[in-house]
């Protein structure tokens, strides 16, 4: 299997393990009440699935996001200064003479 592969799997496991942690949390403190609007309600169950899903989705592309961003290749150049400087166009004005015949 790729190695991008793995590692997006990866972080669509984390992200849904995360999702999960989070949409419990939300239950568990009773946030804007929603622990007891799902608990109160007999078809809840299909509102928590739908947070785990939606937010699952979230995090896992937050994750995988943070994942590949990470892997970035650092440029082993100098680092902070002036640098060095880019040669500026300075404009140099041309004659013509005017060709145009009065007549």
């Amino acid at each position: 299997m790729p190695k991008l592969v793995r590692l997006y799997i990866q972080s669509v496991a984390l992200g849904f393990l995360i999702s999960a942690v989070f949409t419990a949390g939300l239950l568990w403190l009773d946030v804007a009440g929603l622990g007891h609007l799902v608990m109160a309600s007999s078809i809840g169950w299909i509102a928590v699935a739908m947070l785990v899903v939606f937010n699952g989705i979230v995090f896992s592309a937050v994750q995988f996001a943070f994942r590949v961003m990470g892997m970035a290749e650092t440029d082993e150049g100098p680092r902070g200064g002036r640098g060095v400087r880019e040669p500026v166009l300075v404009p140099v004005p041309v004659r013509v003479r005017n060709r145009r015949r009065s007549g």
